[in-house]
C-alpha cells in the first residue's frame, strides 16, 4: 500500500453482472458498502457517466457519521466504474478517485479495486480494512443464487 491508495483483489463465485449490480442499485449499494458497525444511506444517485452521487455513513454505536458524494467518470456495464470521492467535510480535503475492474474468470468474477488520493487525515490501512470488510459483506450478498419461490 503507498501512502493514500489503497488496492484489493477479490474472486467472487458469481457473474460480472451480477456484481456490476450491486454497485449501480443504490439499496443493493448501501447494503454491503459501509464497513461493519456504520449504516449507509444513498440521499442522491445518477449511476450514468457524468452522473453524482451523494451518500452518508453513520456510526452505529455513537451516532456520528460524515456525508460524502461525487461523480461517476467512467462506466463500461459488467467492467468498469471510475468515480471520484470528496467528503463535505473539510477537514478531509481533496478529491479519491476509485477504479473498479470487473473480469469473467472460469469461476466467476476477478474484482480489482484501486482507491487513489486518500486523504491524510485517514489511516490507510483504516480504509483498507474498511474495503476488506465491504468486499465480505459485497460477498455475501452476489454469491448466493436465491431461486424464486
Amino acid at each position: 500500500m503507498s501512502k493514500n491508495t489503497v488496492t484489493l483483489h477479490r474472486i467472487l463465485a458469481t457473474s460480472p453482472a451480477k456484481v456490476f449490480r450491486a454497485f449501480s442499485n443504490e439499496d443493493a449499494y448501501a447494503s454491503w458498502l459501509p464497513p461493519y458497525g456504520f449504516v449507509c444511506k444513498v440521499h442522491q444517485m445518477e449511476f450514468k457517466e457524468k452522473g453524482s452521487y451523494k451518500m452518508s455513513f453513520t456510526n452505529f454505536s455513537t451516532g456520528n457519521g460524515h456525508s460524502f458524494g461525487g461523480e461517476f467518470i467512467e462506466i463500461k456495464e459488467a467492467t468498469l466504474i471510475k468515480y471520484t470521492d470528496r467528503f463535505d467535510d473539510p477537514n478531509l480535503p481533496g478529491e479519491m478517485i476509485t477504479t473498479v475492474r470487473l473480469s469473467k474468470v472460469l469461476c466467476g468474477t476477478e474484482l480489482h479495486i484501486t482507491q487513489e488520493g486518500i486523504p491524510d487525515a485517514i489511516p490507510v490501512e483504516m480504509c483498507y480494512l474498511g474495503w476488506q470488510e465491504s468486499l465480505e459483506k459485497l460477498k455475501k450478498l452476489v454469491e448466493p443464487e436465491i431461486p424464486d419461490a
